[in-house]
């Protein structure tokens, strides 16, 4: 019995993907083609390999052993395909890396607008994301963790220096609300919350002053998964947010916010890019990391 390799790879990556919807975006196909694509394989081969629920989908015990079998076949191929972009006069290939907005924003953009110009057969993929995930689960060839978030195993480059935060809010807001003066003032007033995706609790706001730390819960209308939209509350007046100084300082400057409590904001170490120690890199990814990479 022969079976069409795209069908194979269209199992492979549903399973992965644990969705239709995602794997179908991947594979650049409709969810509908999708889905009869792998009920063709399962008739082929007269057994179930996807169990689908309304809210996920899973390999059944005969769909985990193929997975097993063909998967690891799938990615040899892919990573001898990509090992020819060597061979090409010009680098070439697709390099993802999964980073935070903040990031993507003020390190990674600003290095990648005069590097991707210079190589054009590289192609550069960054999707957003606000949790801590599995770089090598979810396929990406890098990712950026502050420094002392990277794991252990992992290959790190420092892409930013240390990292510090500001707690600031908009004239107005004072004008109404007097300013805190330590951080146990904070419970009286009115802070825009962030949302920590990984864990699912809110960020407890970290001080630090003559060598005593000080975590405090706070509380307000406003709670955002990301700096931006934070920031953008509190130029409107909304409350007090604690933001990475570095996308505050313009407004600080300006005068259209006001910083407090600066004298208790430790520092962090930076962003730092990273890669699985056991991997191979690609030219490709070499370049993007020496592009990135920090340097004072």
């Amino acid at each position: 019995m022969q079976h069409n390799f795209n069908d194979l790879l269209a199992f492979v990556t549903v399973a992965r993907e644990g969705s239709f919807t995602r794997a179908a975006a991947q594979l650049g196909v409709s969810q509908s083609a999708l889905s009869h694509t792998i009920r063709g394989l399962e008739a082929k081969l007269g057994i179930r390999l996807l169990t689908r629920t309304t809210r996920s989908v899973s390999p059944t015990d005969a769909g985990e052993r193929l997975l097993a079998t063909v998967a690891p076949r799938f990615d040899e191929i892919q990573a001898e395909v990509a090992a020819l972009s060597e061979l090409r006069d010009k680098p070439a290939g697709t390099v993802r890396i999964s980073a935070a907005e903040h990031v993507a924003d003020t390190v990674i953009w600003p290095r990648l607008e005069p590097f991707l110009p210079q190589y054009p057969d590289i192609i550069v993929e960054v999707a957003v994301e606000y949790g801590m995930i599995d770089i090598v689960a979810n396929r990406y060839d890098a990712g950026v963790r502050l420094g002392d978030q990277v794991a252990k195993d992992m290959i790190a480059v420092r892409i930013a220096p240390d990292l510090k935060m500001a707690v600031v809010g908009a004239p107005a807001y004072f004008k109404q609300h007097a300013a805190p003066l330590t951080p146990h003032d904070l419970t009286a007033h009115n802070c825009i919350n962030l949302r920590l995706t990984t864990y699912g609790g809110l960020y407890a706001w970290e001080f630090e002053k003559d060598g005593q730390t000080l975590n405090v819960r706070v509380q307000g209308q406003l709670v955002y998964n990301s700096s931006r939209p934070m920031l953008r509350a509190a130029l409107a007046g909304f409350g007090l947010a604690c933001v990475p100084e570095d996308i505050a300082r313009e407004h600080i400057a300006a005068g259209r916010l006001v910083q407090v409590l600066a004298e208790w904001m430790p520092s962090f170490p930076g962003y730092h890019l990273y890669y699985p120690s056991r991997r191979q890199s690609s030219p490709a990814l070499s370049l993007v990391i020496d592009a990135l990479r920090y340097r004072v």
